[in-house]
C-alpha cells in the first residue's frame, strides 16, 4: 500500500510521459507493418495427373509460383529449356474456398509463351526459367539461370501477361556472371531460382541457390552453402544491395545413389520491411527434406561491394536472420521436389494462405504437387505486448 501511495503522489507529468512513451512505441511498431508468422498449419494438397497436357504442352517443371490477387489466379513458371515446348508459364485456379486444398482443386486455365526482345520465342537451351513474380502493372518478372557450360548468362526480365513479350531486362552485377576461366560467377543450375517483389512494388529480390564460385563451396552432406540475396530497386531497375544467407547443413539418409543436392530455391516477401519466407530444399538420397523459415534483413550487412567472400573474413559478416517455422518432414505427406512458394488469398477464417509447388523434372516417377498452408500472422499490437511483457502468455 505504501508503494501505491508513493506512486499516486508522483507528478502528473510522470504519468503523461509514460503514456506518451507507450503510445509512441505502439504506433512505431504499427506503422512499420512488419509481418511475423506465429503459426503455420497444413491444410491439404493436390497433385496434377502425370504427363498432363494443356493447350498442346506438357504441364511440368513448375519451379516458381506467384499470386495475382486481383483476379485470384496463380502463375507458375516451367523450367523446360524448350525441349518439350517453348519457354512458358502456366496460369492456374486454386480452390481454397472451403479453407483447404484437395485433389481436383488445382486447374490450369492458361499458358503463355515467353517472347524475347525481338518478339520471338526463345531458342532451345537459351533459357532455364526458374522464378516468377507478379507486378501491379499486369506483368511478371521471370528469372533464368542460363547455362554456365555454354556461357549463356542468367537474366531477370519483365514480360507482359497479355502477350508474353519481354519489356524490361534488369542488369546483373558482373560478379554473378560466369566466365571462361571458371573462377567466378554462378554455378550451373544453382543460380537465380528465387524471385519475389515487395507488396508496395518498390523492390525485387532474387537469390542464388548455392554459393558463387568465388564465395565458397556448394552444399554438401552436413555442410551448408552461402547464398547471396540480391535486391533491386524497381523505381530505377538497378541492383542496390546484397545480403548473405546461409542454408542449413543437411545429413543424407540412406544415400545409396551418392546423389545429394541442397539449397535455396525460393523466397517470398511478407512485407515492405525486409521480412520473407524462405524455402530450403534438399535431396537426401531417399526423399526430400523441405524447410520453411521466416527471414529478416534487419541488422544484416550489405555485401554488394564484396566481389569474393573467399577474399574476406566472412565470419564477421552479419548474416540474414532465420527462424525455422516448419520442417515439412513432420507432415504425414510424401514430399516431392518442392521449389516454389507464394502467399495466396485470405481463407474463410481471415488468415492468409501459402501455396507451395513441386518441380517434377518431367520425370514419370515424380509428381507436380501443390501444398497449401494457413499462416497465423501476429498483429503489431500483440508483438508490442509480447516485447513489453515477455513472460506473459498471449
Amino acid at each position: 500500500m505504501k508503494l501505491l501511495r508513493k506512486l499516486l503522489t508522483l507528478p502528473k507529468i510522470f504519468y503523461f510521459g509514460i503514456a506518451i512513451l507507450i503510445i509512441s512505441i505502439f504506433f512505431t511498431n504499427l506503422s512499420t507493418g512488419g509481418v511475423e508468422i506465429s503459426e503455420i498449419k497444413f491444410i491439404g494438397q493436390a497433385t496434377l495427373p502425370n504427363k498432363l497436357t494443356f493447350q498442346k504442352t506438357e504441364v511440368g517443371g513448375l519451379s516458381g509460383i506467384t499470386y495475382d490477387a486481383k483476379n485470384n489466379l496463380y502463375h507458375a513458371i516451367s523450367d523446360d529449356r524448350g525441349q518439350r515446348a517453348t519457354a512458358r508459364f502456366y496460369t492456374f485456379k486454386i480452390d481454397l474456398s472451403k479453407g483447404s486444398l484437395k485433389n481436383g482443386g488445382v486447374v490450369p486455365v492458361g499458358v503463355t509463351t515467353l517472347l524475347n526482345d525481338n518478339s520471338k520465342a526463345f531458342a532451345v537451351g537459351e533459357t532455364d526459367t526458374e522464378g516468377i513474380a507478379f507486378t501491379n502493372k499486369k506483368t511478371v518478372f521471370v528469372s533464368s539461370e542460363g547455362d554456365v557450360g555454354k556461357l549463356i548468362k542468367p537474366f531477370i526480365k519483365e514480360f507482359f501477361l497479355s502477350s508474353g513479350k519481354a519489356t524490361t531486362t534488369l542488369p546483373i552485377p558482373n560478379k554473378f556472371l560466369p566466365d571462361k576461366t571458371g573462377k567466378q560467377g554462378i554455378r550451373d543450375n544453382l543460380a537465380f531460382e528465387s524471385l519475389t517483389i515487395t507488396p508496395n512494388n518498390k523492390y525485387l529480390f532474387t537469390a542464388t541457390e548455392n554459393a558463387l564460385i568465388q564465395d565458397g563451396s556448394v552444399a554438401k552432406p552436413n555442410i551448408n552453402t552461402s547464398c547471396r540475396i540480391l535486391q533491386y530497386n524497381l523505381l530505377t531497375n538497378q541492383p542496390e544491395k546484397e545480403f548473405l544467407y546461409q542454408t542449413e547443413p543437411i545429413a543424407p539418409f540412406l544415400n545409396l545413389t551418392g546423389k545429394f543436392a541442397s539449397g535455396l530455391p525460393d523466397l517470398v516477401a511478407l512485407d515492405n520491411q525486409g521480412h520473407f519466407l524462405s524455402l530450403e530444399r534438399s535431396f537426401t538420397g531417399l526423399g526430400f527434406a523441405i524447410f520453411l523459415f521466416q527471414v529478416s534483413l534487419e541488422g544484416t550487412d550489405d555485401i554488394h561491394n564484396i566481389d569474393s567472400l573467399s577474399a574476406v573474413y566472412s565470419t564477421k559478416i552479419k548474416l540474414v536472420k532465420k527462424k525455422l517455422l516448419l520442417d515439412l518432414r513432420t507432415l504425414n505427406v510424401l514430399l516431392d521436389n518442392i521449389e516454389g512458394l507464394t502467399i495466396g488469398p485470405k481463407l474463410p477464417d481471415g488468415q492468409r494462405s501459402l501455396i507451395l509447388v513441386s518441380d517434377n523434372n518431367f520425370n514419370g516417377l515424380q509428381r507436380t504437387q501443390f501444398l497449401a498452408f494457413k499462416l497465423k500472422i501476429e498483429p503489431p499490437f500483440i508483438r508490442l505486448l509480447r516485447r513489453l511483457l515477455p513472460n506473459f502468455k498471449f
